[in-house]
């Protein structure tokens, strides 16, 4: 599997959107820098209230821009960033990825993925029946959340729209995404 990275995105308050950037900077074991959910324990205002002590699995959010094609075609115009990402891919199955999948994205980067971003109601908030939109149903009746996947930083490196992402997926047996 090899993909290409389509937006980068960081914002360093605690808002829903994030802005796009020419470039963002990953920093190993705590995420992008200067974002607002960089770091090595929990930044998400819910996780946090619970247990800040909890190690930050969610440094990095990504995305597929296949499902911006997929929101389009339901009447949601949503671009790069609109809905929390880091970074927005192109031709990666992300949510087809085992846990521990290991994506290079550029030239040093490295983010092993920790597992499934979990909708919430901000969604909504964005855009009213949007949370809807990025939940369906497997073949077997089974939740499929289509929000992206989460990710920690395991190498530093600089990220820029256009650049590569090669997959190396886990020893086998592999682990499904949960949510983290």
């Amino acid at each position: 599997m090899a993909g290409r990275v389509i937006a980068v995105c960081q914002g360093r308050g605690h808002g829903f959107s994030k802005p796009t950037q020419l470039s963002i900077r990953l920093l190993a074991g705590l995420g992008v820098a200067g974002d607002a959910h960089a770091g090595s324990t929990v930044k998400h205002r819910s996780r946090v209230a619970r247990d800040p002590t909890q190690p930050n699995l969610r440094q990095v959010h990504l995305i597929h821009a296949e499902l911006f094609d997929e929101l389009a075609a339901a009447g949601f115009d949503i671009g790069p960033g609109q809905i929390g990402e880091n970074v927005t891919t192109s031709g990666v199955d992300l949510l087809g990825l085992p846990a521990g999948a290991r994506l290079r994205l550029g030239e040093a980067a490295i983010v092993a993925v920790t597992g499934l971003r979990n909708p919430c109601v901000q969604l909504n908030r964005f855009r009213p029946g949007l949370m809807a939109a990025v939940l369906g149903r497997d073949a077997q009746g089974g939740l499929v959340r289509k929000a992206g996947v989460m990710a920690v930083v395991l190498a530093d490196g600089d990220v820029r729209p256009g650049d590569a992402i090669a997959v190396d997926l886990p020893a086998l047996p592999h682990r499904p995404l949960a949510v983290v």
